[in-house]
């Protein structure tokens, strides 16, 4: 026997309010939020238009909440941080807005940092493989290409 508590509009709406004011969340997550709790679509829609109307979800403030935590905590590159935002589907104008946020002296700081602990922490002898490996970890966190080789060029 499956029980699932049912909810009301109004408290469906309480309960969001809290879960956007606890942290900052995309239009993506508050609608599958919404879909768990068995609200029907036209619910759905109407909570998420009082969450965006009362400030409770806001697309650009999300993108930009995002852009910076993982840029400083996970040391993620731009493009990285393009395609998560998009995974959750942030509009081009709240991703262009939430990068340009990100000091370029920073940037290129945190690259730096990055590409010189990882040169260390490789124990390979080659140096095209130590390159390889060191260029496909800051792939994988999304820095870009050209910034990569220039800074293995400059290191090795």
């Amino acid at each position: 026997m499956n029980l699932q508590k049912t909810y009301t509009v109004d408290e469906a709406q309480k309960k969001l309010e809290n879960y956007c004011a606890y942290q900052e969340r995309c239009h993506k997550e508050v609608r599958s939020k919404l879909r768990e709790m068995r609200m029907i679509p036209q619910a759905i829609d109407q909570i998420i238009v009082h969450l965006i109307h009362h400030n409770y979800l806001n697309e650009g403030r999300f993108a930009k909440a995002f852009v910076r935590g993982k840029f400083r905590i996970k040391k993620w590159g731009k493009n990285r941080l393009v395609r998560e935002l998009k995974f959750r589907e942030i509009s081009k104008y709240s991703i262009d807005q939430a990068l340009s946020e990100i000091d370029l002296d920073d940037y290129y700081k945190t690259l730096d940092e990055l590409t010189k602990k990882r040169i260390s922490q490789i124990k390979e002898k080659n140096i095209y493989k130590k390159k390889k490996k060191v260029a496909d970890y800051l792939l994988y966190r999304g820095w870009e290409s050209h910034l990569i080789y220039e800074k293995l060029n400059e290191y090795l």
